[in-house]
């Protein structure tokens, strides 16, 4: 027999014990508690266990414990059939998800402090710092994204309780009180939407008095476009799905993130029947075999509103059998980019899908899929019973037609305003908005949110519409005007929203992932590299998977050309 080698001999220095292998039939990696499986069984009952229902899952552990355990990470992936990697990829992505590997790591309170920009203008990281003073040994006080409720600013999330028009003593009585006084909302209820002729075009399409040729023909010549963002033709993208053979699904954008955002908010809780009554036609056009609507966690509110609608509808047979399921979002301004929403809805990471194929033909599970927000629904009951005249009526500056607008910042009356399209800031502000705060003079404002760039007080006599601020290096997007004024540090006001950006990035594309943090950097400093941001800037917009890192450096190209001396 040969000799052992050398290298062989000298394999185990002498003196030390060579380590047992494992026993072939020990398990690897992290097992599954017994107990804790048990607690996760339970509550699961009879749900499914398919991978589409990992978020609802991660919230009902999350509400139940306060937290997301390992052990019940671990329990969860065994249920259904996923590695823990997967389960926790998809927890940890998620802003409103709390991980950690004990239930005892967890604190017992967290309260988050949003820091979006309407509500940083109105004092927000102030009023973080003094409760993390008062309250931050006993209680997790961090930072909140954009909560949806910008004309109320500042804004404190306490689990799903906000206190609005925040102040130190507000949230000192809040934290001190167990008394928590649900939102009061008033809508019509469904008795009263019916008898005010609500769900009737919806009946007549059901019964084929009223056709989809019809319904499509209405809405082309309305000039009905999606109120998300993009603002494309609604009846084309209805035709487009069409196009491909089914079955076909839907699925409803309510996860308005946008900083300055809160038109949807506004309309699920003052008429929901009315989106669901629009909701319900644009799935028969396309013959959806589902519907799935995808709202922001921020909107509990909502939920309860929704989920109570939705039993009446089906109680009393509107959907014609047609499953309308509620999904909770968890914290992640990607998912207001259609891909993304639908990957979160699959139970995955939101990370956005390279295009094409789109969505209308390649969309939520494989299928061709419609994908709307709630406004551009919010109004299809209107314009099949006023017809296309009636919508296109008013506008000014050219437009035709009304817009809603979320209007907040430093004017006396924010809010939601349904307005002609068209209008110029300047008029919003002063038509609407009750002019400014007592001693604001106007200086600047967002036309479109945090992506929609940045213009001076002296082109406030701007258009706001479609295709009328792109020349200017802003776009309208989902018409959030946040207004600002001459106290405002403007150097402050763009670290804000690259922040913004910087923190809701997915990372799935180096431009946006690198670029945002790289420019966000270069912002600290007191003198800024214009240079070295344009040229940054550049690679963001033209590289970048989706809008999101596209639109990031909008504000500060704006600020740069249009405001050099807020930069010597």
């Amino acid at each position: 027999m040969e000799k052992p080698s050398s290298f062989m001999q000298a394999s185990v220095a002498p003196g030390i014990a060579r380590k047992k292998n494992k026993s072939r039939y020990q398990a690897r990696g992290r097992q599954v508690d017994p107990f804790a499986h048990a607690e996760v069984t339970r509550l699961l009952g009879d749900r499914s266990r398919d991978r589409d229902f990992l978020l609802e899952h991660l919230h009902l552990l999350q509400d139940e414990f306060g937290c997301l355990a390992t052990n019940h990470l671990a329990a969860l992936a065994s249920e259904m059939k996923l590695s823990l990697s997967e389960i926790y990829e998809v927890a940890t992505f998620y802003h409103n998800f709390k991980v950690v590997e004990e239930i005892s790591d967890a604190p017992q309170r967290t309260i988050k402090v949003c820091d979006s920009l309407t509500c940083a203008l109105k004092g927000s990281n102030k009023l973080r710092q003094e409760l993390g003073t008062e309250f931050g040994a006993d209680i997790h006080i961090t930072h909140g994204a954009c909560m949806g409720r910008c004309d109320k600013a500042p804004v404190i999330r306490m689990d799903n309780h906000y206190i609005e028009n925040a102040t130190l003593d507000a949230a000192r009585q809040a934290i001190n009180s167990r008394d928590r006084k649900a939102t009061d909302n008033k809508f019509p209820s469904f008795a009263d939407y019916c008898e005010a002729g609500g769900f009737e075009k919806l009946k007549k399409l059901y019964s084929s008095e009223l056709t989809i040729d019809d319904v499509i023909n209405t809405l082309k010549q309305s000039g009905h476009r999606g109120l998300g963002g993009a603002g494309f033709p609604h009846a084309i993208k209805i035709l487009s799905v069409r196009s491909i053979d089914g079955p076909r699904l839907m699925a409803v954008n309510a996860d308005e993130s946008e900083p300055g955002t809160f038109k949807d908010h506004h309309y699920m809780n003052s008429n929901p029947f009315q989106f669901l009554d629009g909701m319900l036609i644009a799935a028969h056009l396309v013959d959806a075999q589902a519907i799935y609507i995808f709202l922001r966690d921020e909107y509990p509110d909502s939920a309860a509103i929704l989920q109570s609608a939705i039993e009446e509808i089906t109680g009393a047979d509107l959907n014609k059998g047609r499953d309308i399921i509620l999904r909770r979002g968890a914290g992640a301004y990607i998912c207001g980019e259609e891909s993304a929403m639908l990957e979160s809805l699959e139970g995955k990471r939101a990370l956005p899908r390279h295009k094409p194929p789109f969505p209308a033909h390649v969309g939520l599970f494989g299928r061709p899929t419609l994908i709307n927000n709630v406004e551009t629904l919010y109004w299809l009951p209107d314009i099949l019973e006023k017809g296309p005249a009636w919508y296109k009526d008013g506008g000014r500056n050219g437009a035709s037609g009304r817009r809603t607008f979320s209007l907040s910042g430093h004017v006396k009356k924010p809010g939601v305003y349904r307005v002609p399209a068209g209008i110029t800031a300047s008029e919003l502000i002063e038509e609407y908005g009750g002019g400014m705060l007592d001693g604001h003079h106007f200086k600047a404002y967002l036309p479109g949110g945090a992506s929609g760039g940045l213009l001076p007080a002296t082109m406030a006599d701007i258009s706001l519409d479609f295709g009328s601020l792109e020349k200017h290096g802003c776009f309208i997007g989902s018409a959030a005007v946040i207004v600002l004024s001459d106290q405002d540090d403007f150097k402050e006001v763009s670290r804000n929203l690259m922040r913004f950006f910087e923190d809701e990035s997915c990372g799935q594309c180096t431009p946006c992932r690198v670029g945002t943090t790289k420019a966000l950097d270069l912002m600290t400093d007191d003198a800024w590299d214009f240079g070295l941001l344009q040229e940054l800037s550049a690679v963001m917009q033209d590289a970048s998977i989706c809008g999101l890192g596209q639109a990031a450096p909008n504000a500060l190209l704006c600020l740069m050309k249009y405001f050099p001396e807020e930069l010597s």
